[in-house]
């Protein structure tokens, strides 16, 4: 079967190197790129080379969006392709994160011409996916708050994704990472990344070796399946202890949020915050899960499922057996398997005072006292959605495709 690398990172010149280095490696790989500068006309530039061809083609498409790019071209060029070459890397565009390309390529049914609906993951095999990081600049972006137009990186007005999104969602979807130039590993963005992306190998776009290609990777690289909102939030064994001012949170707590006072509580994960991550449990709310996302200066939370609490039998047979376990394990005898779980990264930020703010934010005992109907009664800022800053519409985690909010149609 064909083997498949995505391929996405920003800094231009590190990405092009690694490119360079991965036909040093092996001169017969098809690179298919998709530039999506020219998105707003309806634009994509499709740019598809090997050691015999370079092929350039515009493409027009109707409604000009992600999703069409991948739906209406990239699945069908990667069909074409499938068994008819030995690697296929996927260059992303610099503004895409992998892990909704990754979810499409996995779920995402089309026709290759043959009469029958497929995935793109069921004619290629996704070895790993390649992160390539300027050491120089990568920690001020994952912790900044630029946007991507602010930056260039998006010529759209409703895009509020902010370059820190960006940056932490390549590197920590990443299987390898790539260097512009090599990493002092006891920096304090290596200490960072230990963290973010623990177990992801780490190499000079200049040396890389054959683990661009998904080789000898660790038993727990992902190679390019999302994750699940109830999986571990802590993936691999990254060090929890504090070094070079990097500390990690890990919240839990058995009663739900007071909707506003988590909303207020929120502005504490935009200011000295790497990454911030996972299950939120509102009271106005009982039966939704909210997933959480945060880096650098940007954030989003929006309905990710049910709990399984309340839910009938119907709801634990199709849930996997990890998570039956998982409920059952934890189960309380008034919350079911209603809890919050963060993970909270903090390069500048007090974690003791993050738990200490979001502890505030639940209800307290004489909330809880007076029950569901007053709960439900209370203020919630929150939408289906919701990001900071407050004027962006997010997507949320399990509900949204590939489209990445970029020319949503």
């Amino acid at each position: 079967m064909t083997e498949l690398v995505v391929l996405c990172g920003g800094p231009r010149a590190g990405v092009q190197r690694t490119i360079e280095r991965m036909r040093e490696l092996d001169p017969g790989v098809v690179v298919l790129h998709h530039d999506l500068h020219d998105l707003t006309r309806g634009r994509v530039h499709r740019r598809l080379r090997d050691d015999v061809r370079d092929e350039r083609t515009v493409l027009e498409l109707a409604h000009g969006c992600v999703s069409c790019t991948i739906r209406e071209d990239v699945l069908p060029t990667l069909a074409a392709l499938a068994g008819t070459v030995d690697r296929v890397v996927l260059h992303l565009d610099p503004r895409l994160e992998p892990e909704p390309v990754c979810w499409a390529l996995g779920a995402m049914l089309f026709d290759p011409g043959t009469g029958t609906r497929c995935t793109a993951a069921d004619l290629v095999d996704l070895r790993a996916v390649v992160a390539v990081l300027d050491p120089d600049e990568w920690l001020d972006d994952a912790t900044g708050d630029a946007t991507l137009p602010e930056r260039g990186l998006s010529t759209l007005p409703d895009d509020g994704r902010t370059v820190a999104q960006l940056a932490v969602g390549q590197a920590e979807f990443a299987d390898v990472l790539v260097t512009t130039r090599p990493l002092d590993p006891d920096g304090r963005t290596a200490t960072v990344l230990d963290r973010l992306s623990p177990g992801a190998p780490r190499l000079p776009a200049s040396s890389a070796d054959h683990r661009v290609f998904g080789a000898d990777l660790p038993a727990e690289a992902r190679r390019g399946v999302p994750g699940g909102v109830h999986d571990p939030l802590l993936r691999g064994t990254p060090p929890l202890e504090a070094a070079h001012g990097v500390r990690t949170l890990l919240f839990s707590a058995r009663r739900p949020f007071h909707p506003d006072r988590l909303h207020d509580a929120l502005d504490r994960l935009l200011d000295g915050v790497v990454r911030g991550r996972g299950r939120v449990w509102l009271a106005t709310r009982p039966d939704a899960v909210l997933w959480l996302e945060s880096a650098g200066g940007g954030l989003r939370i929006g309905h990710a499922g049910d709990w399984l609490a309340g839910a009938g039998e119907q709801a634990w047979t199709e849930v996997g057996d990890q998570r039956r376990a998982m409920a059952a394990l934890a189960w309380h005898p008034r919350w079911g398997d209603r809890a919050q779980d963060l993970v909270v990264l903090c390069h500048a930020a007090d974690p003791d005072e993050l738990d200490a703010a979001l502890r505030e934010a639940l209800l307290s005992d004489a909330e809880i006292a007076a029950g569901a109907d007053a709960w439900a009664a209370l203020p919630d800022p929150f939408g289906r959605a919701h990001d900071e800053p407050c004027q962006y519409p997010a997507p949320a985690r399990g509900e949204r495709g590939p489209d990445e909010r970029e020319g949503e149609s």
